[in-house]
Parts: C-alpha cells; sequence; structure tokens
C-alpha cells in the first residue's frame, strides 16, 4: 500500500491542486497531530514543520485512512468529551486530499504560527511532588516493559487534591502513567519481568493517567463547583508505567506533582475514583471470542442515591476488542457513558465529560465487551493461546471501568465541566515573563490584552495566533499581514475565532515574521 501510495503521490505532484501545507493542512496537523509528534514528544518522529510532514505523507495516509492516527478510541457519536483529539470528516478529507495531490507546500509565507509545548510542568510546583527512581527500560523490539514503583508520600496529615501533574521524565518512551493512591502502604515496588500493570494493595485507588497529549487533571475549585480528592497522611503514591518496545537501554524517572487546597478549607465535595463496574470471574478459552460484561449494583434495585459521573476510564489487556459503559435510568433510558469499538490497551485515559452526567437513583450501570484469544489477534501475548483467566499481569487480563464521581447535587448536570476545569486551571498557573520583540500589556488580563512592538519593519509579514495549552487554535489575531508602520498594535478581546469570550488560563501567542517563528505567554484571569 505505501509503495503504491508514494508512486501515487510522485506522479499526482505534477498536476493542478488546491490543498497546500501553509494555507489548509498545517493547522489541522498542529491540533490533531503535533500534540504528540513534536520534539521531545512521544511520537517517533515529529510534525510541526512542512520538513518534517512531507516525507511522512505515505505512512499518514495509511494511518490516516484506516482510523489508526489520531488515537482516540471512543466513539463520539455515543457521547462528548473534553480534550477530543479526533479528525472531523471535513479535516479527515483536507489531509488525505492533500497526500494525494503530492502534499504540496504552497507559500511558505502563509504558514500559520504554529503550537508552543512545554518541556516541563505546565501548572508549576505544587505543594507535594513524588518522583520515582531513574529506570533503565528493558523493552526489547519484540516487547513492552511495565513496571510498578511504590512510594512514600511523607505526607504528614490528610489533604484535599485540586490538581494533579504527572511529569513524565522521558517524553519519548513514557507510553502511559497510571497514578494510584495507597493509604494502605502495603503496595510493592515491581520491576522484575515486565509485566506489573497495577498495584498489588486493593486499597490503593487510581487517581490520575498520563498518556501522550494529556493535559493536568484540574478539578473546578472555585464556586461554583469546588471539587477535590482527599489523600490521607503517610499515603504510598504508585507509579504503573509503560515503557515500549524499542525503548532498551533509555532512562526515565517521571514524577507526579499534587496541588491540594489550603488545610481546613470548606466547602469542598469529595469526588471519589473506583472501578464502579469490574468482573474477575472471567474465564476466556483459546480459540475463541468470549463476551464479558459488568453490572453495578449487582441486584435489581439499582443505585441507592443519584450519583454525578465525571469521567470514565475503562480498562482491559491485550484480549480486550471492544468495550461500551452506560446505565439503565428508573425510567428506562440508557445513560451513554462510553464506546470503544476496537479496543487498543495501548491507548487508555479518563475521558471527563464535556458536561456532568446523572445517575439516578435506582439506575442500573452496565458495561459490556469481548475478549479475542484467537490465533489471529496479533496482540496476543501467547502463541498458541492460551486459557487466560482475571490477573493484575498484562498477560492476564482484565474488564474493569473506573469512573471519577460524587454524590449528586441540584443543578450538577448544567455545569460545563470542561470550562470549569479550565477555569481551575488559571488559578494555579504561574506566570512566566518571557523575552518576546512583542510587549503584552496588562499581563494577566481579565478583559483584553494589548500587543505591541516597535522592532518590526514596514513590509514585514506577519502571523499572530493565540493557541490554549493543549496546542489548540483559539483566535486568529492576524494572518499574512504587510506591516506598514514599525509601531505596530494589537488587541485581543479574550475571544475566540467563533466570538466566544475564552476561559481562564494561560496561553501562548504564536508569531510567524517573515518565516521566523517565536512566542510569548500570557495568562487571562
Amino acid at each position: 500500500m505505501k509503495f503504491l501510495l508514494t508512486l501515487a503521490v510522485s506522479a499526482s505532484s505534477f498536476l493542478g491542486f488546491s490543498q497546500t501545507w501553509s494555507d489548509d493542512v498545517a493547522e489541522i496537523v498542529y491540533n490533531k497531530c503535533s500534540q504528540c509528534h513534536h520534539q521531545g514528544g512521544i511520537a517517533p518522529f515529529s510534525l510541526t514543520t512542512y520538513a518534517e510532514t512531507s516525507p511522512m505523507a505515505a505512512a499518514m495516509y495509511d494511518a490516516i485512512a484506516l482510523e489508526e492516527m489520531p488515537p482516540w478510541p471512543p466513539n463520539n457519536d455515543y457521547q462528548q468529551y473534553a480534550h477530543d483529539r479526533s479528525l472531523n470528516d471535513t479535516e479527515k478529507a483536507t489531509l488525505l486530499d492533500w497526500i494525494l495531490a503530492g502534499a504540496p507546500e504552497g507559500n511558505p509565507a502563509n504558514t500559520p504560527p504554529p503550537p508552543v509545548f512545554s518541556s516541563g510542568t505546565i501548572l508549576g510546583q505544587g505543594d507535594l511532588e513524588v518522583q520515582i527512581p531513574t529506570y533503565m527500560s528493558k523493552a526489547l523490539s519484540n516487547g513492552d516493559d511495565y513496571v510498578c514503583f511504590a512510594m512514600p508520600s511523607g505526607l504528614a496529615q490528610d489533604r484535599i487534591i485540586k490538581a494533579v501533574e504527572i511529569i513524565p521524565g522521558n517524553r519519548e518512551i513514557v507510553h502511559h502513567a497510571l497514578i494510584y493512591v495507597d493509604p494502605s502502604g502495603n503496595s510493592v515496588t515491581d520491576t522484575v519481568g515486565g509485566d506489573c500493570g497495577a498495584p498489588n494493595s486493593a486499597d490503593a485507588k487510581l487517581v490520575m493517567g498520563y498518556t501522550p497529549g494529556s493535559s493536568p487533571m484540574t478539578l473546578p475549585a472555585s464556586s461554583p463547583l469546588k471539587l477535590g480528592m482527599t489523600m490521607q497522611a503517610n499515603s504510598q503514591v504508585y507509579f504503573a508505567m509503560h515503557y515500549p518496545e524499542g525503548s532498551y537501554g533509555e532512562y526515565d524517572s517521571t514524577k507526579v506533582i499534587f496541588h491540594f487546597y489550603p488545610p481546613g478549607e470548606t466547602g469542598v465535595r469529595e469526588v471519589s475514583t473506583d472501578p464502579v463496574l469490574q468482573n474477575w470471574s472471567m474465564n476466556i478459552p483459546p480459540e475463541t471470542v468470549t463476551p464479558v460484561s459488568a453490572q453495578y449494583p449487582s441486584g435489581s434495585s439499582g443505585l441507592p442515591v443519584n450519583i454525578s459521573i465525571l469521567s470514565v476510564f475503562p480498562h482491559m489487556h491485550l484480549l480486550g476488542q471492544d468495550i461500551k459503559a452506560y446505565a439503565i435510568q428508573p425510567n428506562l433510558d440508557t445513560l451513554k457513558l462510553i464506546d470503544v469499538e476496537h479496543w487498543d490497551f495501548h491507548w487508555q485515559d479518563f475521558y471527563f465529560f464535556k458536561n456532568i452526567q446523572k445517575a439516578e437513583q435506582g439506575a442500573t450501570l452496565k458495561a459490556e465487551g469481548h475478549f479475542d484469544n484467537t490465533s489471529s489477534n496479533i496482540h496476543n501475548p501467547s502463541n498458541p493461546p492460551v486459557t487466560v483467566y482475571a490477573g493484575l499481569n498484562t498477560t492476564d487480563e482484565m474488564f474493569l471501568v473506573y469512573a471519577h464521581y460524587m454524590l449528586y447535587q441540584p443543578g450538577d448536570e448544567t455545569y460545563d465541566l470542561d470550562s470549569l476545569m479550565s477555569v481551575s486551571t488559571a488559578s494555579i498557573l504561574e506566570e512566566k515573563r518571557e523575552e518576546s520583540m512583542f510587549s503584552v500589556y496588562p499581563n494577566p488580563f481579565t478583559n483584553g490584552v494589548k500587543i505591541y512592538s516597535s522592532s518590526l519593519e514596514v513590509g514585514d509579514r506577519l502571523s499572530v495566533y493565540i493557541y490554549n495549552l493543549q496546542g489548540k487554535l483559539v483566535r486568529k489575531l492576524t494572518q499574512n499581514e504587510i506591516v506598514n508602520t514599525s509601531d505596530f498594535l494589537l488587541e485581543w478581546d479574550g475571544r475566540s475565532d467563533q466570538g466566544e469570550e475564552v476561559d481562564q488560563g494561560l496561553y501562548y501567542m504564536s508569531i510567524n515574521r517573515n518565516g521566523e517563528l517565536s512566542n510569548h505567554r500570557m495568562m487571562k484571569q
């Protein structure tokens, strides 16, 4: 396929075309690909410039056409989530048409300024930082390395978590990291065998996970919604780490930073994280595709109280084929939570809903899925297949759906969770002023910001874009403008290109001046 496509791309380069990198494609790649594919990112190559992207056109075509990239397992027709990475139909068609047309660049001066990616912490110094010891990956070319570290927190008193940021020590090899808190202190480190996928202690609670392109978890932390998770004194912090095949000999020392409410903070609603749906009695014979299900509560009475669900995290291992979670409400309506039609063990995450979901008293939570234990499953760790049971190792299987949830209060389902989490991020961010050819004032700003420069020259070609922390384009302040004065002034009213007021938080101003790129940070409060 790739060889034939390469010939097609070469031949089509002599034909006319309409799609170009500069005018049509770069913006899509920035928004949907560059979060992983940038220098220092988890992806094996960078996609932030035309020079980096055009040689990968044939490989990109295969990945996009087969919907392997960008990785976004949930079915968006089933439910809507924050920080969606998937391509819509128009974006997909634009990319494929551009590749088939020979991947033309267009006018380089028209290329939009690229997003800016932080190589360190986004939220800044927190209240507690826990880091694993330096570890060398044992993942050879034919297998991954899964290891676990039980680290003391040293926490002297109970505290309430309002934000968690996981920072890979080596972004190029950390495929995912799951962070648990174990108040019992009974978890143990396991770096032998390369197949540790979860804590050995039943008391350990999953708090948050990191996957490439993910953002820190910032719970709403101010009126009208203050949420938190209690971390008990002397708890262990447990890291379940995944290093991908081929990373042997590379070193990592991932850390997690916790941000707490002040001691004695009042009005904080407790958020719990549990595997609300689970099945530990599965028996998966060889050469079969086996259905598995789970239900909570197990009886017919349903939930004893109303519950507000903030996120879901479905979890299976290498034999997983598909998984769906939902609730049957007392009136028999279906509350849709998540539908992963093609399970991929390598891409799993907490999926926070755009709006809080209400499961009513009397509702029943359900999960359904299938495990493919046949020889045709290329992910099957056993050849020939063997009977597989539930267990903690990667070669065992799991059928779990975690959730962040809390007791319902009237009006919860009306909250825009995506927006409130962004507002919470703004309250934590530490502003760092940087050298720039532009002066930005006031910074931080509330209603609007002025962007001034006396360093430009008449005739300069200028584009200035605003991106959020996730690398998503927010506003095009100017595009390919020819400067006609040395005293240049732009104003941003704090609204998106769609006219919507943006949330509080940190934003990057990305600048293209005659092909030279620079950036500046600014914060809306």
